[in-house]
């Protein structure tokens, strides 16, 4: 876990690895309950029956599921000053590059690609600052990654 003291300090992160997350198990009870809450009920990651007789040989984690691990990845990567509020802001490029089979470990490298300050519309005063992260996320014993991503999170300074 890196613990950032301050702006100051994340600004001499930039362009490089700052943090490792811990390893996360996609159990296929995290695929279902992910199934279930987005309606993707595609055999291939619920029905392992007929998944052991398919392309992957077992079920497989939704690329979503394994996106919206990130937030869950970051907690255990990295902790950052008070802050009034932080956000997740977006996505640019993702990419599923290899498909997680179930009971997998994955984790997230994330990389600090871009920092800058917001600023208030209204007064030009400083609110709080904007992080682009390169999100590699790796499975335990491969070399390719699983999935790629460029996301965008905010932090806001306490009111």
């Amino acid at each position: 876990m890196k613990i950032i003291q301050s702006l100051g300090e994340l600004k001499t992160l930039l362009n490089q690895e700052v943090s490792v997350s811990e390893w996360i198990v996609v159990t296929q009870d995290k695929i279902d309950q992910f199934a279930q809450a987005t309606g993707d009920q595609q055999w291939i990651h619920v029905d392992p029956e007929r998944a052991s007789k398919g392309p992957f040989k077992t079920t497989i984690a939704h690329g979503f599921l394994t996106l919206s691990m990130i937030p869950q990845m970051i907690s255990t990567a990295l902790t950052f000053p008070p802050s009034g509020m932080a956000i997740n802001y977006g996505l640019n490029k993702v990419r599923f590059t290899k498909p997680v089979p179930v009971n997998s470990k994955i984790r997230g490298r994330f990389f600090l690609s871009e920092i800058e300050t917001l600023s208030s519309s209204v007064d030009q005063k400083e609110i709080g600052f904007q992080m682009n992260w390169r999100v590699t996320i790796e499975q335990e014993g491969e070399t390719k990654p699983v999935c790629i991503a460029e996301s965008i999170t905010r932090r806001y300074a306490e009111n």
